[in-house]
């Protein structure tokens, strides 16, 4: 089948939108032509993409499906546009990221280091949060979380490979309270948690048998919403925590923590730099897209 760009990219604006007026003033074309290019688009497809009202436009399950697949590509063709478009613009400025506090690999040094040996004229800003925010509202180019948390609506550049969390305890805390076999079992036990922010509950820890993935409520007798906290309580035997496998690895490979649950502890995507779909990305965050993906 041959592909309709110019179909996909009104297609796009209106389900973007919500609205066949404001995506003809986002492409700068008259309205029936957006109407129009809809329609062919429809017609070459045999299916209906939009649902119409003389008050509002949603999309069709099939229209979900074409969205949800064709934003994040189509993101990354305008990143190579405009790529080649800026080639001769020097990044600078100030880069404003918000990062998720449990993003290691990006946050362990070398990557921003790097980043700024290579791009001196560009200031990097790094707020580390874990509270769920509008990154656009609130002034920030970018930010690094989880995918699994991440809008649709973003583009997403993977920063890391798959990750996983596990359960972790002193070898001194096994000693006295013994080894849970199930996640079940760790209500019995002693739990330090962690929470992004007061006023928040402490996260639930979540887990994998088979098939079926759940969460388990752990009551803490200990909870703080600073990571290096929970590891020190966990290295002097205060208990049994729960975090990225990638934290806790040098404890782990020193003997100071001990990975339990193994078995119930699956793996699922990483992090992500991500941050609006815009028609012209500016140069400071496409050198920093650039170096992520060489980086990884």
């Amino acid at each position: 089948m041959t592909v309709d760009l110019a179909g996909i990219s009104v297609f796009l604006a209106v389900a973007e939108m919500r609205s066949f007026r404001a995506a003809a003033d986002r492409l700068g074309v008259t309205r029936p032509a957006v109407s129009q290019a809809i329609r062919r688009l429809e017609d070459r497809l045999g299916v209906a993409l939009l649902q119409r009202t003389t008050r509002s436009v949603s999309l069709t399950e099939a229209g979900e499906q074409l969205f949800t697949r064709l934003a994040p590509a189509m993101g990354e063709v305008g990143l190579a546009l405009d790529a080649v478009a800026d080639r001769d613009t020097a990044p600078s400025g100030l880069l404003r990221l918000a990062v998720s506090s449990i993003a290691e690999r990006f946050l362990s040094g070398p990557l921003l280091v790097g980043f700024a040996d290579t791009y001196p004229a560009v200031q990097i800003d790094v707020t580390v949060t874990d509270e769920e925010f509008d990154i656009v509202a609130e002034g920030y180019d970018a930010g690094v979380r989880l995918g699994e948390v991440i809008d649709q609506d973003m583009i997403a550049v993977p920063v890391s490979g798959e990750q996983r969390q596990i359960a972790v305890a002193a070898p001194a805390y096994i000693e006295r309270f013994g080894t849970p076999s199930h996640p079940s079992d760790l209500a019995r036990h002693r739990c330090i948690g962690w929470r992004p922010a007061p006023r928040t509950a402490p996260y639930r820890w979540e887990f994998g048998e088979g098939e079926r993935e759940y969460d388990v409520a752990v009551n803490p007798e200990i909870t703080t919403n600073d990571m290096w906290l929970m590891i020190r309580t966990a290295c002097a035997g205060g208990g049994i925590t729960f975090g990225m496998e990638e934290t806790f690895e040098p404890y782990v490979s020193s003997g100071q923590l001990v990975s339990l649950l193994e078995e119930y502890c699956p793996p699922f995507p990483g992090f992500f730099l991500y941050f609006p779909n815009r028609r012209n990305l500016a140069p400071k965050l496409r050198a920093l897209v650039d170096h992520v993906k060489l980086w990884r």
